[in-house]
């Protein structure tokens, strides 16, 4: 987490800010409390796409619909205000690190744990579409390991089913190399929850073997193999978790399957509350990350603000923050 900048805010709706979480391409996610203490994640919108109205427009009814989204395995949205002059969007916070993280530092997760993720993954997916949302970015960084399961985040650039675009034409949306070859090819008018399903085939790839199926490199050649060519899915060698995937990667929407229909078909049972279906080294760094990120500081000022002096155990706590010490999600 890092340090509040002169120029952010110190509340959001009435939630105090503690820190950056991060930036993307549409806003700044913030680390609140609210007044009972909860923290939160906030995303505030930039200021570029706070005026223009027709973003305004699928803001708000698409803030409205995330509402909708219930499931234990999607960050709840706990408020929002669309109609304010930056507008801005808050969800529970999870306090463990992404898939992507856990991948890179303890490597490929076992076929067991490919299985148990996809099956919770399937059920996110499926409020998510139920709630009438297609999610376009489903990725291994938008995917929360806590302490009790996974947890699929940012809404930041779903869409309503029914809406008409409100993008620029010919805009590709989302992360190349987990995106859908209707994203790749920029074309809305097929683009619905069956490309959420291809996104979460590439992820589960990503999870079983520790690369995208569709490698890396440029863009345009990562998307041009997206569309055309077969997904490399070796070092998958469990056969029915092969074929799980296959079939999400299959080029043709209407030839892959729903998340709904994946939550049936994935036979591994899923433990509640717990991750012990993870690799003992994945466990510890979420162990070690939630103790960390929910260690979080009291309420302090901004850079702008000078702080008062802090006794001298408490000092060091706060010279570690400054350093970075503290991890971000």
């Amino acid at each position: 987490m890092d340090v509040l900048r002169p120029t952010d805010p110190s509340r959001i709706g009435g939630h105090r800010l503690l820190g950056r979480l991060g930036t993307g391409g549409m806003g700044v996610v913030y680390l609140g409390r609210t007044r009972a203490g909860a923290p939160l994640a906030i995303k505030v919108i930039l200021p570029e796409y706070a005026g223009d109205q027709d973003f305004r427009t699928r803001f708000r009814r698409e803030a409205e619909a995330a509402r909708s989204v219930r499931s234990p395995w999607a960050v709840e949205v706990a408020d929002a205000d669309t109609e304010a002059e930056r507008p801005w969007i808050a969800t529970a916070f999870v306090p463990g690190p992404p898939l992507s993280e856990a991948v890179a530092r303890c490597g490929p997760l076992p076929a067991r744990a490919v299985r148990v993720l996809g099956r919770l993954l399937a059920r996110a997916l499926a409020a998510v579409h139920d709630a009438g949302l297609v999610h376009r970015d489903v990725k291994p960084g938008n995917v929360l390991l806590g302490a009790d399961g996974p947890r699929l985040i940012d809404f930041g650039i779903a869409r309503t089913g029914e809406a008409t675009a409100l993008t620029a034409t010919g805009l590709v949306v989302g992360t190349p190399g987990f995106l859908s070859p209707e994203q790749a090819t920029a074309d809305d008018t097929a683009l619905g929850p069956a490309s959420d399903v291809f996104s979460l085939g590439c992820l589960l790839a990503y999870a079983a073997t520790g690369r995208p199926p569709f490698g890396s490199g440029a863009v345009d050649a990562l998307l041009y193999r997206t569309v055309h060519d077969a997904p490399d899915l070796t070092g998958i060698d469990d056969p029915a978790l092969r074929a799980l995937v296959t079939d999400c990667l299959t080029k043709d929407p209407a030839d892959r399957p729903t998340a709904r229909a994946l939550d049936t078909r994935i036979a591994e049972d899923v433990p509640g509350g717990s991750i012990d279906w993870l690799p003992e080294d994945v466990v510890r760094l979420v162990a070690e990350r939630s103790a960390a990120m929910l260690a979080l500081p009291d309420i302090e000022p901004t850079a702008a603000e000078p702080p008062a002096a802090p006794p001298a155990t408490r000092r060091r706590v706060l010279a570690l923050a400054a350093g970075g010490a503290v991890l971000a999600v």
